[in-house]
């Protein structure tokens, strides 16, 4: 049996269904057709502004953002895909927090579903630091197919592992 590591938390019927795509040889297949477009967002300024944009849709009270930006040391290996930090400083005799969200580059190829998805997922961390039922309502606010996209990017990133792989 094919071992589907980032599908682990999903009823076993839904991973045969992926079994099934994976020895018929086509999942690539299937995630073209449901995500055949390319997004445009190709560096960290064009990223800042995305970021930026959904924010204003949708969290206008959230704390402020002060930096976005793809990270080529984020990967599988560090089970993180986005992350989201407040760095703080002393400026003055104050202290200050500055919000930083990073992405892993593999998003620049992806789909433009998952890029947004990764991005609402860390700008739910700025209202909502655990992943916990409300974290989850407010990435269903602000992008009301979330958990399918969620599924399909844990899809995506097994196909990725299986191209690497030589599968």
């Amino acid at each position: 049996m094919i071992p589907l590591r980032y599908l682990q938390a999903y009823p076993p019927a839904l991973q045969d269904q992926i079994r099934q795509l994976i020895e018929q040889q086509r999942l690539g297949d299937y995630l073209l057709k449901r995500y055949p477009g390319k997004h445009a967002v190709q560096n960290d300024k064009a990223l800042y502004n995305y970021t930026l944009s959904l924010k204003q849709a949708h969290l206008k009270n959230a704390p402020s953002i002060d930096k976005v930006l793809y990270d080529s040391r984020l990967d599988l290996t560090h089970k993180a895909l986005g992350l989201h930090t407040a760095i703080s400083r002393v400026q003055g005799g104050k202290l200050k927090a500055k919000k930083e969200i990073r992405v892993a580059a593999l998003f620049k190829e992806a789909a433009p579903e998952f890029l947004e998805m990764i991005v609402v997922h860390e700008l739910a961390h700025l209202k909502e630091q655990d992943h916990n039922k409300a974290f989850y309502k407010l990435c269903e606010y602000m992008l009301p197919e979330y958990h399918q996209l969620e599924f399909d990017l844990r899809v995506f990133l097994t196909y990725r592992e299986l191209l690497k792989n030589g599968h």
